[in-house]
C-alpha cells in the first residue's frame, strides 16, 4: 500500500483504498449487518485491487493464526475501557501484538486489561470532554505512533463516530479496519458492523460483537466477563494498616464508598454519602472512602471511615475494591472496576445513559435511582432537571439495606 501524507490525501486523485462493500446479515447482535471488503476467503469480499497481493503475501508470511500487530481503540473513560476487556481478549487470540489506543482518562484502565501488550495515549478532539484543537501536528503525531500496525478494531459508544480515527489509521497505513458505523464509511472501513441502536445491549457485549465481526473470538473457557491483570499491586505496606487487610483478612472485610463521578449529573449528594457512611458504620461495617477529590472524600468519611482520597493509583484502587465486600458508587469507572475484580455493587445509577448498557456487568448489583426520570437518555453531564430527581429520592437507608443484602 502506498503511504499518503496528511497533505496528500486531500489532493491525490488516487487516494482510495477499497471499493464499495458488499453487505451480509450477521446474527451476532439484533439488527446487525456486516460489511467486509477485506481479503478473507470465508466472507464475501471485494478486496482492494491495489492491495490484494501484498495482503495475501503478508498473511502467508505470518501464518493463518497470526494477524500481526492489531490495535484496539477506545478513546473515552476508564469504565468504557474496562468494558472493552472481553473484546480485547478475543482480539489477543490471533494478534501477535495487541496495542491499545486510549485517551488520557482511560490509559491506566487499559494498562490493567489482560491481553494488552502496549498502550498508546492520545487525546481525540472528537471524543474528549475538554478537546484540544485538531491540528496537522496533532494528527501527524498519532499517525507516526501507529507505524507498523497491521489491523485495527475501533470501539465506540453508540453516540460516537469511528470514522475520524479510521481516516488517521488509513494515513498510518493500516490495511484492515473494523468498526461500528451507521454512516456510510466509503473506503475508511473494511468491516462495517451496523447495529440497531434502539436495542439496548450491554456495552461489553456490543464491543465484543465488533471483535467477532472482525473475525476474533474469545478463547475456550473465557466467560466474557470483565477482568484485570493479576496479581494486583500489593498495598499492604502503604495502606494495609489503614484497611486492616493483611494476609489473613480475606475478601469482604469492608465496604468501599466512592462518592465522586466525572459528570455532575451522575453524582449522589455528598451529604447523603456522608450520612450513609455513618449508618454503615452503625450497622457494623468498616467503611473505606475512595476518590480523587480529597475535600469530598474527607467530608464523606467524616472521621468514622478510612479516607483514601487522592492516595491510590488506578491499579491500587483495584486492589482496594478487590478486598471489599461491596462497592457503593454511581455510574462511573470504579463501578466497572468492581465488576472487573468480582466485587458486588450498590449502583446509584443516574439514567442519563441506559442502565441496560452501562450498569455493572457480570456481578451482583442493586440498582438504585429512578430510571424513568426526565433526564433519561439525555447523556447530560450537568443535571438538566431541577432538584436532580433521578437520585435525590434515594435514601441512605436504602443504600444500607442494599449493602446488607449483598453481604449476607
Amino acid at each position: 500500500m502506498r503511504f499518503l501524507g496528511i497533505d496528500a490525501i486531500f489532493h491525490d486523485p488516487a487516494a482510495t483504498w477499497c471499493p464499495r462493500a458488499q453487505a451480509a446479515t450477521s446474527g451476532r447482535m439484533p439488527g446487525a449487518v456486516l460489511c467486509d471488503t477485506a481479503p478473507r476467503r470465508r466472507m464475501r469480499t471485494v478486496p482492494r485491487a491495489s492491495a490484494r497481493k501484498p495482503a495475501v503475501r503478508a498473511a502467508r508470511r505470518r501464518g493463518p493464526l497470526d494477524r500481526g500487530r492489531v490495535l484496539v481503540a477506545r478513546l473515552d473513560g476508564a469504565g468504557d475501557v474496562l468494558l472493552a476487556g472481553p473484546a480485547v481478549r478475543a482480539v489477543r487470540t490471533l494478534a501477535r501484538e495487541l496495542v491499545f489506543l486510549a485517551g488520557p482518562p482511560g490509559r491506566q484502565a487499559a494498562e490493567l486489561l489482560p491481553g494488552v501488550d502496549r498502550v498508546i495515549e492520545w487525546r481525540a478532539p472528537w471524543i474528549d470532554h475538554t478537546p484540544p484543537p485538531l491540528t496537522k501536528g496533532l494528527a501527524a503525531d498519532l499517525v507516526g505512533r501507529l507505524a507498523g500496525v497491521d489491523e485495527a478494531v475501533i470501539l465506540t459508544s453508540f453516540h460516537q463516530s469511528a470514522l475520524p480515527l479510521a481516516l488517521l489509521l488509513r494515513l498510518a497505513g493500516v490495511r484492515r479496519i473494523t468498526a461500528i458505523s451507521n454512516d456510510y464509511p466509503g473506503s475508511l472501513l473494511d468491516v462495517r458492523h451496523v447495529v440497531d441502536e434502539s436495542v439496548d445491549v450491554p456495552e461489553a457485549e456490543r464491543m465484543l460483537a465488533v471483535a467477532r465481526a472482525a473475525g476474533f473470538e474469545l478463547p475456550a473457557g473465557d466467560d466474557g466477563k470483565l477482568a484485570v491483570q493479576r496479581p494486583l499491586p500489593d498495598i499492604t505496606e502503604n495502606l494495609g494498616h489503614l484497611l486492616e487487610a493483611g494476609a489473613d483478612a480475606g475478601k469482604g472485610t469492608y465496604v468501599v464508598v466512592h462518592p465522586g463521578a466525572s459528570a455532575p449529573a451522575r453524582t449522589w449528594p455528598a451529604e447523603r454519602h456522608r450520612r450513609t457512611v455513618r449508618e454503615l458504620v452503625q450497622d457494623g461495617h468498616r467503611v473505606v472512602v475512595t476518590g480523587n477529590e480529597r475535600d469530598l472524600t474527607a467530608y464523606v468519611a467524616d472521621d468514622v471511615a478510612v479516607d483514601l482520597g487522592g492516595v491510590t493509583t488506578f491499579a491500587e484502587l483495584a486492589t482496594v475494591i478487590d478486598g471489599a465486600g461491596v462497592l457503593v458508587a454511581g455510574n462511573t469507572g470504579p463501578a466497572h472496576l468492581a465488576a472487573a475484580v468480582g466485587t458486588p455493587v450498590v449502583s446509584l445509577f443516574a439514567p442519563v445513559v441506559p442502565a441496560a448498557r452501562w450498569a455493572p456487568y457480570g456481578v451482583p448489583t442493586v440498582l438504585l435511582g429512578d430510571q424513568e426520570a426526565p433526564c433519561r437518555a439525555s447523556r447530560a453531564r450537568a443535571c438538566p432537571v431541577p432538584g436532580h430527581p433521578c437520585l435525590s429520592h434515594v435514601t441512605s437507608e436504602q443504600v444500607v439495606k442494599a449493602v446488607r443484602e449483598l453481604t449476607q
